[in-house]
């Protein structure tokens, strides 16, 4: 039997009248709870539950990038040297040339590229270029790794025009800073005129330069080691007074690498990130 309340009837004996619906206060659902029960999969009436991110639909990589691990890869590979890798390869030929040729003829390109006082008077830029070529030792010298490192960390930090620029700067000065007293020395008598002429070649005086240089890029607690441990061994060759025009070259040319700070900093600091190393 169903039970029906009739709306004009009175409550019964001790029950509590409840408010008319229009006294009632005005209280209105929240947004949140309205967007809730819009989203699908969400139940009513349970709290806590939030609005799930909206998927966007994947974007497609632009018309002719690579994707794949191959793609990532390659982006990974650090900016190449082609100025210390190429130099490094003429070095790598003239080397095998010198241990290969016969003795008589590598003596006589290496006297023909010297940088003696006689050359630098009649050819100064051939012979200087010429010079350059040469590593004193043969390939496995311990300056051609020094190039190969030096060279490398300078030119992934300033480029390898730049990188081009601070060798030969050391090459060239100190071989200056080296031969012209000796001619100054033969004109007024003070040395024999077989000072005129000695054999004189190498990388290591733009190794030297670029060694000074990149101490001014990094870390002090890098900087100091590397040029305390290095102008140590220059000092160390230079009282051993074994040849000590070429060992006061290598420190000239260390000098110049630092008193090329300025110019190597603000180098660094105008290459894009994506272009230096650091």
């Amino acid at each position: 039997m169903e039970r029906t309340a009739s709306p004009m009837s009175p409550p019964p004996p001790g029950a509590r009248e409840l408010p008319d619906a229009r006294e009632l206060p005005d209280i209105r659902e929240p947004s949140d709870v309205r967007e809730l029960s819009d989203v699908p999969g969400l139940l009513d009436g349970i709290p806590g539950q939030r609005t799930p991110p909206p998927v966007r639909p994947p974007v497609p990589p632009p018309a002719g990038a690579s994707t794949g691990p191959r793609a990532r890869t390659r982006r990974r590979i650090p900016v190449p040297v082609p100025f210390t890798l190429g130099y490094a390869a003429v070095l790598a030929v003239t080397s095998y040339l010198a241990e290969h040729l016969d003795p008589a003829l590598v003596y006589t390109l290496l006297q023909g590229s010297s940088t003696d006082v006689a050359h630098l008077v009649q050819t100064p830029a051939p012979v200087l270029a010429a010079s350059a070529l040469w590593v004193a030792g043969g390939f496995a010298s311990p300056f051609t790794l020094a190039f190969l490192v030096v060279l490398t960390g300078l030119e992934r930090r300033v480029g390898g025009a730049r990188t081009a620029v601070v060798f030969l700067l050391g090459h060239v000065l100190a071989t200056l800073a080296t031969e012209v007293p000796v001619g100054l020395a033969v004109l007024v008598g003070r040395l024999p005129d077989s000072s005129l002429h000695r054999l004189d070649y190498g990388i290591s005086f733009g190794v030297a330069a670029c060694v000074g240089a990149l101490a001014g890029l990094l870390r002090p607690w890098l900087r100091w080691p590397l040029l305390s441990a290095f102008g140590a061994m220059l000092l160390q060759d230079l009282l051993a007074y074994t040849d000590p025009m070429t060992d006061w070259g290598h420190l000239i040319a260390l000098a110049i690498g630092v008193a090329a700070w300025p110019w190597v900093r603000r180098w660094d600091r105008a290459r894009p990130p994506a272009a230096s190393a650091a």
